[in-house]
């Protein structure tokens, strides 16, 4: 099922009930929805309560004309076309209402082929204004699960705003944990299929075998274990938008039937002959290198180009350092609801070794490191202590150890010890603690540190 779309709606103002008539036939013959108003102060009312693509409008009625009614249209909606219809005798005055800003003004008898034309000009005008300024401000009215305020993320924020509301096929690059799929589901949430499915296929999870099935669907009796006919993702996200993550990982024989589909908008069934029609808007991901992969022969390059309409790159978290501390927050929030702990805050020091590591595995790896803090927290708030030992070693104690290497484990020791002691400003209640010792322990070993 395609997405439905609004029909195109013209508001035909006239005093005359015969002409408003004819116009609305006309009109409607054409394929547009066509509704009345007798007067140019029901035309106003009209407009502030509901949506039009174009205003055709006599210029001379009774109680309030065509040029006061625009003048209060245009304060109303700005882009909204009007075309002013006009006796001969009345061309001054449609032509004063031209100068104001106006879309177009038709004499009478009307020519049908101008005004088709005219109507045309004018319903393409609005739907193009509409989406340009949906684009303007996309950034601020966007949709979306996403959290990021950097510079790198406002980009493609932006570039979402810009692509989501259009019909073209994306092809969503990152490393793995970036939120690619957050990405897809931006485009498809900010588009004229989000009332529609958004279907979701991991290609790199399935066998070759398994994913045509999953994809196109199959025939009762297609292969072993195929016991009753089934639809296939494409099918089921029909009318809307099939996101194909880790698209990189297909072989050359499932890419071959993917461009097929994507050309043609039709499949087959595994195991049958009827051909099925779909409507779906293609979203792909990958973590590869797709161009490198069409050197190597690996991609084909004919559906490289047919999903890389538009690219959209969403930059690794050590790139955007700056969305660290919202992130941080909100799956702390998260995880401490999910698990039942009480949370009173983030200490300062792990907000600050959060913030500077690497984060190889992007922001999933960040949510994966806070949820186990907010696990093994002891206390109400989150420290570094719980976090993992791969980001812990971060810490000043481990800076040391690893800044005088290689050294034996006596001396690694001792370094580690008495950096824990300067951190801690000599309080060996609480260097003991980070330390994972006894106060008892920790007293014995300085006196080592002072016999040798």
């Amino acid at each position: 099922m395609a997405a439905k779309k609004d029909p195109v709606t013209i508001l035909v103002v006239d005093d005359d009930q015969v002409h408003r008539y004819m116009l609305c036939s006309m009109l409607q013959e054409w394929g547009w929805r066509c509704v009345e108003a007798d007067d140019g102060s029901t035309a106003v009312a009209a407009v502030e309560k509901h949506h039009y693509d174009a205003v055709l409008m006599d210029v001379r009625m009774a109680r309030m004309d065509g040029r006061e009614a625009f003048t209060r249209i245009q304060a109303l909606q700005p882009s909204l076309p009007v075309i002013i219809m006009t006796a001969y005798s009345s061309v001054d005055d449609a032509v004063e209402v031209i100068q104001q800003g106006a879309h177009d003004y038709l004499t009478k008898p009307l020519d049908f082929d101008r005004l088709r034309l005219a109507l045309l000009r004018a319903v393409d005008h609005h739907q193009v204004s509409s989406k340009k300024q949906q684009a303007e401000t996309g950034s601020a009215k966007l949709e979306t699960a996403i959290i990021g305020s950097s510079p790198p993320m406002l980009e493609l924020l932006e570039m979402v705003s810009y692509v989501a509301p259009t019909e073209a096929t994306v092809l969503i690059y990152g490393e793995s944990g970036t939120g690619k799929e957050l990405v897809a589901e931006a485009l498809h949430g900010n588009s004229e299929r989000r009332k529609e499915p958004f279907i979701k296929v991991n290609c790199a999870a399935l066998v070759e075998g398994l994913l045509e099935s999953e994809l196109f669907g199959h025939e009762k009796g297609a292969f072993t274990g195929a016991e009753k006919k089934r639809e296939g993702k494409f099918v089921q996200a029909d009318g809307g938008t099939l996101f194909l993550d880790e698209i990189g990982e297909t072989s050359q024989a499932m890419q071959v039937k993917l461009l097929r589909v994507l050309q043609e908008q039709e499949l087959q069934r595994v195991g049958g002959e009827e051909t099925v029609k779909v409507d779906v808007r293609i979203i792909a991901a990958t973590n590869r290198n797709l161009e490198e992969e069409v050197v190597e022969n690996r991609f084909r390059e004919d559906l490289y180009y047919r999903l890389n309409v538009v690219m959209l790159t969403v930059p690794p978290l050590r790139d955007r350092r700056g969305d660290i501390p919202p992130l941080v927050e909100y799956f702390a929030r998260k995880f401490a609801e999910k698990n039942r702990r009480v949370l009173d805050g983030i200490t300062s020091e792990c907000m600050e070794l959060l913030s500077r590591y690497s984060w190889p595995g992007n922001v999933r790896e960040l949510e994966n490191a806070v949820e186990r803090g907010i696990i093994l927290m002891r206390g109400t708030e989150l420290t570094e202590r719980s976090l993992p030992l791969s980001i812990q070693k971060k810490l000043p104690g481990h800076d040391a150890l690893e800044a005088t290497a290689p050294v034996s484990l006596f001396d690694a020791e001792k370094q580690l010890i008495l950096k824990t002691l300067i951190d801690t400003a000599g309080n060996k209640s609480e260097a003991s603690r980070r330390l994972g010792i006894t106060r008892k322990t920790l007293q014995s070993k300085l006196n080592r540190y002072e016999e040798s």
